[in-house]
């Protein structure tokens, strides 16, 4: 079965056929819930293709059945599905970059945001969506955010608006929470935040949001993206002009210490 076709049965199936195939002895559902701490319903769900996969319990299966990221390449397939059509392609490539920059004028890049945040904009964006629709959203924006959590995560540059910090998403407690979550992500040393002020003068991205992928083989891919619409730029010319227009924002931006001092005196305001 090929993983991109279908990867939502090809990761029940793998489990069933790893749990039922067990070295030691075949596991029941039982047996493999304890082993990574969820429940039996947890287990029984995942292998009849029901609801949405914890974001936690791919690596935890890996773990135990020794499947080398298997069930963690599966779930980024399935999450990368989850998304519209013209940002699947930048879901696929983005767990494989090796460094990552990102300029947003008006929200939290999906790779920084808390649940919560993530939450409220997807109930403002589908007034209409299930709570399982909304659960399943937030699952897999937040699985986005584990290529930051490994040993080895990609050199990550952040550029966003003032604008960001000062619109109230949520409330206030989801925001001051935001905030803290940014300036915790500020004090990595593979992440380096910045903020573009108000007092910024024009530049070259002010129409949308830009992602720059370098991929571990040297190729830089570009994501653009508008309120309804995305596409993944390759063409050479093209990715050294948005790449250097990124550069000149960033020169424009506060620096990484400046930044963090305007998030914490927000956040307090908060």
């Amino acid at each position: 079965m090929d993983d991109e076709q279908d990867p939502r049965q090809r990761f029940a199936e793998e489990c069933r056929s790893a749990r039922e195939l067990f070295p030691e002895r075949r596991l029941n559902q039982t047996q493999l819930a304890r082993m990574v701490r969820v429940s039996k319903s947890t287990i029984s769900r995942v292998e009849i293709c029901e609801g949405p996969i914890p974001p936690d319990l791919p690596p935890l299966l890996d773990q135990v059945f020794s499947t080398d990221g298997l069930f963690k390449r599966l779930y980024e397939q399935i999450a990368a599905g989850s998304y519209p059509a013209h940002s699947r392609r930048r879901m696929m490539l983005e767990p494989r970059a090796r460094a990552i920059s990102e300029w947003s004028p008006t929200l939290v890049p999906g790779l920084l945001q808390t649940g919560a945040y993530a939450r409220a904009l997807f109930r403002a964006g589908d007034p209409r969506a299930s709570e399982r629709e909304l659960v399943h959203k937030v699952g897999a924006r937040l699985a986005r955010q584990d290529i930051l959590r490994g040993s080895s995560p990609p050199d990550l540059s952040v550029v966003i608006c003032e604008s960001v910090l000062r619109r109230n998403v949520g409330g206030r407690k989801v925001m001051r929470d935001q905030l803290a979550a940014l300036l915790g992500y500020a004090g990595q040393s593979t992440t380096v935040l910045q903020v573009l002020p108000f007092s910024a003068e024009t530049h070259g991205l002010m129409d949308g949001s830009l992602s720059i992928l370098t991929m571990p083989d040297g190729e830089t891919v570009v994501y653009a993206e508008s309120i309804r619409s995305g596409t993944v730029i390759e063409e050479p010319s093209r990715v050294r002009q948005l790449a250097r227009a990124y550069d000149v924002l960033r020169a424009s931006a506060l620096s990484r210490d400046a930044s963090a001092d305007l998030i914490r005196e927000l956040m307090e305001a908060t």
